[in-house]
């Protein structure tokens, strides 16, 4: 029987979802881990941005998701901690016996650099976990970070590892996909109160034509469906737009209760950042992987499974222009039979192939392969 491991995991935040879909995936993916037997402590800066913008954006909303996730995560050992002084004789205690330390890309350049001038001396391997689009759209971002002083790097698709291995020269990387938390993210009955539903946030301008293309414009289109939105980040313009289009804006939705929303519609949209569609195509983000895991019928703007994670035409739907999208959505929510199919071919792709359990797995042997070369090297 192989030992546990004794893994730290650095992340932005792990108790709030605020603009950090991220999370979502780090939440099952160390449930797994633990389950498995490993020992896993989650470290969260005090002052996290995204905690501190859910606190102040979403008032008692804020305190339900907080509350959700401590009910739903009590397996989760969530550390906090402060940058100031002090901090390496702290991180000095708390690394110590470690196997492995694992950063998140969305933590800060100061505590990374920081955490890693004590891997010689206390000898623990380091992983760099990336599942953001900045290696490829802003590489200098990513300088900060010390990625040489890394042993390996976890990348969230292949064309982002192979950035990894030919720009930054890195000599270890792995293509670490994202997945389902299939304890949360499941097919749940419910009563439907919506055609169609949209979520995630407007996009920061990397996703707005697509948005208006491939969402507003059906929505004005098929007045007779009731299209609805959740998300953050929505200026006041934004909001106009889905208001002139018939699309109900419903604000943040606390990913604990995305399951519940894709029961209660007939069917899902995924309109990626155009960076997954052009430079980085090929990498699913989360949200297919939870829409599907969720059994809904997925419909997506263009993408590119170029690594053949899905059954395009089968497990999901991708169309190619609005008016295609328009037509898909009328069809489908006019054939229940087409529905049904499409949900239970995606739902049996992801509890056979793409479960955070499947994730965990991989994760242990890439662990074990960099302890059992730190061992050698110390013998």
């Amino acid at each position: 029987m192989r030992s546990p491991l004794n893994i730290c995991y650095f992340a932005q935040s792990w108790v709030s979802d605020w603009n950090h879909g991220n999370v979502h995936f780090l939440r099952g993916l160390a449930s797994e881990l633990v389950r498995m037997g490993h020992r896993v402590r989650c470290y969260e800066q005090l002052g996290s941005w995204s905690l501190m913008n859910l606190v102040r954006h979403e008032g008692e909303r804020a305190i339900e998701a907080i509350d959700s996730f401590r009910e739903r995560f009590p397996q989760l050992d969530v550390h906090f901690y402060e940058n100031k002084n002090g901090f390496a004789n702290e991180m000095t205690r708390e690394l110590r016996g470690v196997d492995v330390v694992i950063f998140h890309e969305w933590n800060d350049p100061a505590v990374v650099q920081q955490v890693l001038s004590l891997k010689k001396r206390l000898g623990f391997a380091a992983l760099f976990h990336d599942t953001h689009h900045r290696a490829y759209s802003d590489p200098g971002a990513l300088l900060q970070m010390g990625l040489h002083l890394f042993d390996g790097v976890l990348a969230f698709g292949e064309a982002l590892r192979r950035i990894y291995v030919n720009s930054f020269g890195i000599g270890r990387a792995w293509t670490f996909h994202e997945a389902a938390d299939v304890e949360n993210f499941r097919p749940l009955a419910s009563q439907r109160d919506c055609d169609v539903l949209w979520l995630g946030n407007w996009g920061d301008e990397e996703r707005t034509q697509e948005l208006e293309e491939f969402l507003l414009r059906p929505a004005e289109e098929l007045p007779e469906f009731t299209f609805v939105a959740h998300g953050v980040r929505y200026p006041r313009e934004a909001q106009e737009k889905l208001r002139e289009a018939g699309i109900q804006f419903r604000g943040y939705l606390p990913n604990l209760e995305a399951a519940a929303a894709y029961a209660r519609s007939h069917i899902a949209l995924h309109i990626p950042r155009r960076q997954y569609s052009g430079g980085l195509g090929g990498i699913p983000t989360i949200r297919v992987f939870e829409a599907l895991a969720c059994g809904a019928a997925l419909v997506c703007s263009p993408w590119e499974d170029r690594e053949n994670l899905f059954r395009r035409g089968e497990d999901y739907l991708c169309v190619s222009s609005g008016a295609a999208m328009k037509s898909e959505i009328e069809n489908l929510l006019k054939d229940e039979t087409a529905r049904r199919q499409l949900a239970s071919h995606g739902l049996e792709t992801i509890q056979r192939r793409h479960t955070c359990r499947h994730r965990a797995a991989q994760l242990t042997e890439i662990c074990e392969e960099l302890v059992r070369g730190a061992q050698a090297q110390v013998a």
